[in-house]
């Protein structure tokens, strides 16, 4: 197949300062491609990376000149208010407008031929998503890695909770920002650098005026909008939060979109490349692996505790896309575009044993596929059982007895997160002594995870945030329940959205219903115990359990419906093994604990223990809804 090669050098013009709409400007490094020291004569095509860590990261540098030296100008940009850029960032709402001012600005430049792609990973795919709302004449394609496509729903609020690491990445990004006009003192970045994020966890929630942010207004500013706008309002409805609400006047051109299966972003990814391949031609194509958040962890076999086989790791990321901008930038017939739509890989199949590395080895294969979610899945309802058990089989209750499961939840003794899809909640490392200026050192090398991501055994250990001895297993809490299947007589392949249908009641005005789902292992020399690993999870407030935009309290004792909606996933659980869900209130620190008061969760100053009650009778036949694929 042909393929743009590494034949020449590349020149960097630094510095040069992009002017908005609003006279506001941008800093914007161009990398172009030169032999013997002069610039290829253009126009040439051009591909754009947005950023708020820094354009000149020295992490980043190497993927600019990659795509340089194969004969295309690589343009890095400071979002605003980041770094070298002037303005205020005021997180993703401004994405939009300076993403279509920068696309049509470099449209214009002698040196490009008028076709500009986007590409990047996580923030770096918002910024794609937000400008292509406004639908820029001169965008030719897009590669996004990773990014959102409703902020509320899913990756900065979530079934009414909010995830908490969106209020870290606060914290730890005004500490790296090296913006002249946030840092107006030096004493504004000694503080923010000294700040431990876990800190602030354990005396949750925060207020205005408390914590460092006080000397970042503009970052303290967002991060209330965040944490008080609990309602899905007009706040959330803006392009730059809400790509899903602009579909319809979304740029229509080939798109690819990739994820994973652990990552923060999972059902995002999933939902743009559904909604955006029924409105538009593009084509529009998706690709989800085994893999945690991030650009080099498409790279990697393993996710957290769990290892998935050579084949699950990309030999280059950076090859792919390239194949991409070949074909779109180019006119390259390279055959990217007659491959099948969709590629995912199906985890699970492994021997379950140690691997050399100390992972479980848990396997998985690629599939081609022609659409998301599947035609042929079969939804199939596992209901809970009043004995612990999860089965096909609806619950049969003796007439004038229902069938429940109480358990007492205490705020101030939430469940900790063990795994999980998630990213950037995290804490600052202290600097080396031998580094003075924090602007040297890669984001990465800065930045300390508090909640590992990715797949692990579900006890309690030292390593985990929250975690106490004795270190037993998660589901021997009081107030987690459980409920598993019977050993599997033969393998079960579950491939798409999931979703938990309770039936519950509470003591409290307001609480908390979590899900997740389990692969559970049986005993084996490795793992004498077994071993249950994580797939997948969520949350949902019950407040909000009807509406996002009508909350409404609980009545004691009153039996209501929720839905908690599953990120996706792909897994097949091999024949021995157990199908479990645990279901619980709480999921500390990925999502923030509920009152249980009934009061406004960013501004409580209470809490009270409820009694919650999961009902499972005939009446309240309570299940998950598996997407089995035959």
């Amino acid at each position: 197949m042909p393929q743009s090669q590494p034949e020449y050098d590349v020149v960097v013009t630094q510095e040069v300062m992009v002017p908005m709409r609003d006279g506001v400007r941008l800093a914007t490094d161009v990398f172009r491609p030169v032999r013997d020291g002069v610039p290829l004569p253009g126009p040439l095509p051009a591909i754009l990376e947005r950023t708020p860590y820094g354009k000149s990261q020295p992490d980043r540098v190497p993927r600019c000149r990659y795509f340089a030296q194969r004969g295309y100008i690589f343009v890095a940009q400071d979002v605003r208010g980041c770094h070298a850029s002037e303005g205020e960032l005021y997180f993703l709402a401004q994405e939009p407008h300076d993403g279509y001012d920068t696309v049509e600005w470099i449209a214009r430049q002698p040196w490009c031929n008028g076709k500009v792609s986007t590409m990047g990973t996580s923030y770096m795919s918002w910024t794609q998503s937000a400008l292509a709302t406004q639908n820029p004449p001169h965008l030719a394609c897009m590669f996004l890695n990773m990014g959102g496509a409703n902020a509320f729903t899913s990756s900065v609020r979530h079934g009414g909770a909010m995830e908490l690491r969106f209020i870290a990445w606060a914290f730890w990004h005004a500490a790296l920002n090296t913006s002249k006009r946030l840092k107006h003192s030096p004493y504004v970045d000694r503080a923010l650098n000294s700040a431990d994020f876990r800190d602030w966890l354990l005396r949750w929630p925060i207020r205005r005026g408390q914590t460092q942010l006080k000397l970042v207004p503009s970052y303290e500013r967002w991060v209330f909008d965040l944490l008080t706008n609990t309602e899905y309002n007009a706040y959330w409805k803006q392009p730059g939060l809400a790509i899903q609400e602009h579909w319809p006047q979304h740029a229509d051109v080939p798109m690819f979109f990739s994820g994973g299966w652990y990552d923060s972003y999972t059902r995002a990814v999933l939902e743009n490349f559904q909604g955006l391949s029924r409105l538009k031609k593009g084509p529009v194509k998706l690709l989800m692996g085994p893999w945690t958040h991030g650009a080099r962890t498409l790279e990697l076999s393993y996710a957290g505790d769990a290892e998935f086989g050579p084949e699950a790791a990309l030999q280059s990321f950076d090859e792919l896309h390239l194949r991409w901008f070949d074909r779109w930038l180019k006119g390259m017939s390279n055959g990217i575009d007659e491959e099948p739509p969709v590629r995912i890989f199906v985890m699970g199949g492994g021997d379950g044993r140690r691997t050399r590395e100390g992972r479980i080895f848990h396997g998985g294969r690629w599939r081609w596929e022609r659409e998301w979610p599947l035609a042929r899945t079969r939804y199939t309802p596992f209901y809970l059982h009043g004995s612990g058990s999860l089965s096909t089989a609806p619950p049969e209750v003796p007439t004038g007895r229902d069938a429940s499961t109480t358990y007492l939840f205490d705020p101030a003794n939430p469940v900790p997160t063990i795994g999980a899809n998630i990213s950037s909640l995290a804490t600052l490392r202290k600097l080396p002594p031998e580094i003075t200026d924090p602007s040297q050192l890669p984001t990465m090398a800065r930045t300390e995870p508090i909640v590992s991501a990715g797949a692990f055994d579900q006890r309690e250990g030292p390593q985990f945030f929250g975690c106490k001895s004795p270190y037993l297993p998660l589901a021997s809490r009081s107030d987690v329940l459980l409920f598993q299947t019977e050993p599997l007589e033969q393998d079960v392949e579950v491939t798409g959205p999931i979703q938990v249908k309770l039936w519950v009641s509470s003591s409290a005005p307001d609480t908390d219903f979590t899900a997740k789902l389990i692969d559970l292992y049986p005993p084996n020399d490795d793992y004498p115990e077994g071993y249950a690993m994580n797939l997948t999870d969520s949350i949902i407030r019950a407040r909000y359990r009807s509406s996002w935009e009508r909350p409404e309290l609980l009545k004691p004792g009153e039996i209501v419906e929720v839905t908690i909606n599953l990120y996706p996933t792909s897994n097949l659980f091999k024949a021995g093994h157990r199908i479990r869900l645990d279901v619980s209130s709480s999921n500390f620190p990925r999502f923030d604990v509920n009152s249980n008061t009934g009061e406004h969760p960013a501004l409580a100053r209470r809490t009270q223990v409820a009694l919650n009650t999961v009902h499972h009778d005939a009446r309240h036949p309570s299940h998950i809804v598996l997407p089995v694929i035959p």
